[in-house]
């Protein structure tokens, strides 16, 4: 694939096909770029919120843990058929493109006007709201719930911000991908050393463990209910299919970041639910709205200062904690935008949406990708208004 100039001279993001088939976007995407995009997309504020529905429907911490093994090894088994499916079929796109491939055009068109309208908007709004919470929570301690009106304006802006920066640049979204993978591998790890450094002072509640599995539930329905909140946090293994023909080397590539990112995310959701059962008790798990803040510190917080903290495990640096579940929640929202965008591309060059969607801005930094992340925003801002948000 040529690449194309830019007007002073440096490179564009899009290509021509040697066989004269038109643009296209170029391969920039390599290895550690998809492993941070699926690993970041994966990694939400699920794991921040969901062990405590996990622990709610089954009912003992032993239990829990294996449902949390058993949603990375669902997870694994599903990457590995899309990238078996990806290696048939090489085209971004993801499902769409399979179902396309496989079944036909019209369930082809229905699949992408359910994800365009509601499947993906709807998920930019609950991470959007899940980013205004842990934003907002410092500055409103002792409050059992936020007003409304204030997450919903974070969130709002959040979805705006993230609007702007696809807009602007594929490369500085690709960027962000980055930067927030690592920032939530970080927050994850802090978490993780935290309640090793409890444990090695005997602060730790052990007694939870020797009694692992009591009270475990033996009702299908409720294990059903503990996987459906563990494959949330897991939800995102299917983003790099999205991008695949922007993918280096994809045949290789795909299945090395599968291999990789999905163990890594299961291993440190793992550790991060042990870590977080032995700094609070199954009680306090249960009665937090907010598991890693619940975690880090118990603050008294005043709007913009903080005063003497009286924490759990980090001390004065207790207010990383939110920190990192806002910059986690903030890089998996930037990431369905990416993704999305490209479906939506691959859509209307399959003639299902506007023909509009299909430009590629070989002169700028951008994917002409705009109109398609100025329809997310707008359906995301009507998901947000609603209220539409998963049940954690």
């Amino acid at each position: 694939m040529e690449r194309s100039q830019e007007r002073n001279g440096g490179e564009g993001v899009a290509g021509r096909e040697p066989g004269g088939e038109g643009l296209r976007l170029r391969r920039e995407i390599g290895l550690w770029s998809a492993v941070s995009l699926m690993a970041g997309c994966m990694i939400g504020s699920g794991v921040f919120m969901s062990p405590q529905g996990v622990l709610v429907y089954m009912g003992s911490p032993g239990a829990s843990l294996m449902v949390w093994a058993g949603c990375g090894l669902l997870a694994m088994m599903g990457a590995l058929c899309y990238a078996e499916l990806s290696a048939l079929v090489p085209k971004s796109g993801g499902e769409y493109a399979y179902i396309l491939q496989i079944f036909g055009s019209l369930p082809a068109f229905l699949v992408i006007y359910t994800f365009v309208l509601l499947v993906r908007p709807a998920a930019i709004a609950a991470v959007s709201l899940s980013f205004a919470e842990y934003a907002v929570t410092p500055f409103y301690p002792g409050c059992s719930s936020m007003p409304q009106a204030v997450l919903k304006g974070v969130a709002a802006s959040c979805i705006l911000l993230l609007t702007l920066v696809n807009c602007w640049s594929s490369r500085l979204a690709t960027m962000l991908v980055n930067v927030c993978a690592v920032a939530k591998v970080f927050s994850l790890l802090v978490i993780v050393v935290g309640g090793a450094v409890v444990l090695g002072q005997g602060r730790g509640h052990t007694e939870t463990f020797l009694l692992a599995f009591h009270n475990t539930t033996q009702q299908a329905g409720r294990i059903g209910m503990a996987f459906y909140q563990g494959m949330w946090s897991f939800d995102g293994w299917n983003n790099v299919n999205y991008v695949v023909e922007e993918l280096k080397n994809p045949k290789q590539n795909l299945v090395w970041a599968v291999m990789i990112a999905i163990p890594l995310v299961t291993s440190l959701y793992l550790l991060v639910n042990i870590s977080y059962l032995l700094v609070l008790s199954p009680n306090e798990i249960l009665s937090s709205d907010a598991m890693a803040v619940s975690w880090g510190l118990l603050l008294e917080f005043l709007p913009l200062t903080l005063c003497c903290p009286r924490n759990q495990v980090l001390g004065a640096w207790a207010w990383l904690v939110p920190l990192a579940v806002v910059l986690s929640t903030f890089g998996s929202a930037n990431g369905m935008f990416f993704g999305g965008s490209r479906v939506c591309y691959v859509a209307a060059r399959e003639g299902h949406m506007v023909l509009g969607v299909t430009i590629l801005d070989h002169t700028v930094e951008s994917v002409g990708d705009r109109d398609v992340c100025v329809g997310q925003t707008v359906w995301g801002q009507r998901g947000r208004a609603t209220g539409a948000e998963p049940s954690w």
